[in-house]
């Protein structure tokens, strides 16, 4: 009879690839992720590098003696997707990789107890109780490592507080304690060495609200402010946040597909609770299939609506131009759903850009579609009136809210920015009471930007697909009255990495060019039926 074995360093290392940044950066964001999670009001980070070692303290519920047990198996949790942002301890699984010991203490009610752990080899990461070394006086747990190189960034204090406050800065942030309230009724302080770290808003004096309002409830279930400055901002703090129980997820203007004229000199955090159940493993990312996907992509709908009326506001919206632009790409992207529809079955990698009707059907909800009716039971999202004003003053967040969950089935999202007057409608924008219901488009969607010195006539970024005006190409095809063609092909060869591999990219690209093409026939066909 054979055995069953698992080669623990080739799992651990495909895990800790899975994460963008370094691996020191993954350990200390998990590990704080976790004690957030279990309710820790202060977490205190202490470095030695004459040890050298780290540790992690928090005060939050800790862990009974069978719970530390089961915390040694590598695919154990306990966790409940969308709970919270911490996943099965995958920051201390992955220290195994740099740390030479792993220990970790930690006290529930009456049970009090520690471990010790290592990756001894390939295949084998033993681990033994120990005698409580005293580090949790309370309830809590503590986490100590001791990296195998002595100069390892978890052992710098720069690094270590650089790191917190890029992955928590809505922890971080004074302006964001209402906005957190719900999940942290009694705050979070963050300890470093001894120091409390300090909480640091934006000195920018233009700020505005944004809340976004989901079927009748008066409390926003996405908040958060927008500023802009009148110089450039520094690099780590230039487009759109977006964050879940004040964990930063992503960070920038290509998740949100909205590019303002002005993008280093305008930023913002919003808070967005219920997407927790739409995180990736990695905390980076956000899923784009299935209902949970359908839940991310309607939140970024609206909030791509509230950005853009504030940058309207603003006068940093894009200029008429755009709107040109936009008309010629409308019925291209109702061409693409008709495409994408039939090359999914054939190209099974474009299912993210594809959602599925009840009983099977495959959909892409591109352009004006008629709206659906909503599911039995769910109250689909309706517009809510804006609250009171708050540009050019510090921003005082309507009260947080738990998870919520929405329908998936094309749900309608109305997003709204509070302020004095009423904003411009924009291209997008849901309507309020009393005119027709826009079904929300959270498919493949084109957009246009100015990329002079990129030789690719597109590019694919989330579900959008943005086209270089700049390239010649593009001028070309403007003089001569074919944009649509060149949209059609940028499109296409900005999806063929994503549907199959460089060997078949011309393939697709044959196949795709002969589906649009379909496409206008079958369009002229129905017109005349």
């Amino acid at each position: 009879m054979g055995e069953t074995r698992v080669d623990l360093l080739h799992l651990l290392e495909d895990l800790r690839d899975a994460y963008p940044g370094a691996t020191e950066e993954t350990i200390l964001t998990e590990i704080v992720a976790n004690s957030l999670d279990s309710g820790a009001t202060t977490i205190e980070v202490t470095t030695a590098p004459t040890q050298p070692a780290i540790s992690i303290l928090d005060d939050g519920a800790g862990m009974r003696r069978r719970e530390l047990a089961r915390y040694h198996d590598v695919a154990a949790t306990t966790k409940i997707r969308g709970a919270g942002i911490g996943f099965a301890g995958v920051g201390i699984k992955i220290a195994l990789l740099v740390c030479e010991e792993v220990l970790t203490e930690t006290r529930c009610g009456r049970s009090h107890v520690a471990t010790t752990w290592r990756l001894a080899s390939r295949h084998r990461a033993p681990w033994k109780w120990v005698t409580p070394p005293g580090m949790v006086s309370g309830h809590g747990t503590a986490v100590r490592l001791r990296p195998t190189n002595p100069l390892s960034l978890l052992l710098d204090p720069g690094f270590v507080e650089g790191t917190l406050r890029r992955q928590f800065q809505p922890l971080l942030d004074p302006m964001f304690g209402d906005i957190l309230s719900a999940h942290y009724p009694r705050g979070v302080r963050l300890i470093l060495n001894g120091r409390v770290i300090e909480k640091q808003g934006w000195d920018e004096s233009e700020q505005a609200l944004v809340a976004v309002r989901l079927a009748r409830r008066r409390k926003p279930a996405v908040s958060g402010y927008m500023v802009r400055s009148q110089l450039p901002l520094p690099e780590d703090r230039r487009g759109i946040a977006i964050t879940t129980f004040g964990k930063v997820i992503k960070r920038g203007w290509d998740w949100l597909g909205v590019a303002p004229q002005t993008p280093d000199r305008i930023g913002g955090l919003i808070e967005a609770p219920a997407l927790a159940q739409s995180l990736t493993l990695n905390k980076t990312d956000f899923i784009r299939v299935g209902a949970r996907g359908a839940i991310y992509l309607a939140y970024r709908k609206a909030i791509q609506e509230a950005v853009s009326s504030q940058l309207a506001l603003w006068g940093d919206a894009r200029d008429m131009g755009e709107h040109v632009r936009r008309r010629v790409a409308r019925p291209l992207e109702r061409d693409l759903e008709v495409v994408l529809t039939d090359l999914a079955d054939h190209f099974p990698l474009l299912a993210a850009l594809v959602e599925r009707r009840r009983g099977g059907q495959r959909r892409l909800p591109i352009g004006r579609a008629p709206v659906e009716p909503e599911p039995p039971g769910i109250e689909a999202p309706v517009f809510a009136p804006a609250g009171p004003s708050l540009v050019q003053a510090p921003v005082t967040a309507p009260e947080g809210e738990g998870v919520e969950a929405i329908a998936p089935e094309r749900p309608e999202v109305s997003a709204s920015l509070e302020q004095p007057m009423k904003p411009p409608q924009a291209e997008g924008r849901v309507a309020g009471a009393g005119s027709a219901r826009r079904p929300g488009r959270y498919g493949l969607s084109i957009q246009f930007e100015q990329r002079p010195e990129e030789p690719e006539l597109g590019r694919l970024v989330e579900s959008t697909v943005w086209i270089n005006e700049a390239h010649p190409a593009y001028r070309r095809a403007l003089a001569s009255r074919s944009e649509g063609y060149h949209i059609a092909l940028a499109t296409a060869m900005a999806l063929a990495p994503l549907a199959v591999e460089p060997a078949k990219e011309h393939a697709f690209l044959t196949a795709f060019l002969a589906s649009w093409g379909g496409a206008l026939e079958r369009r002229r066909h129905h017109r005349a039926g």
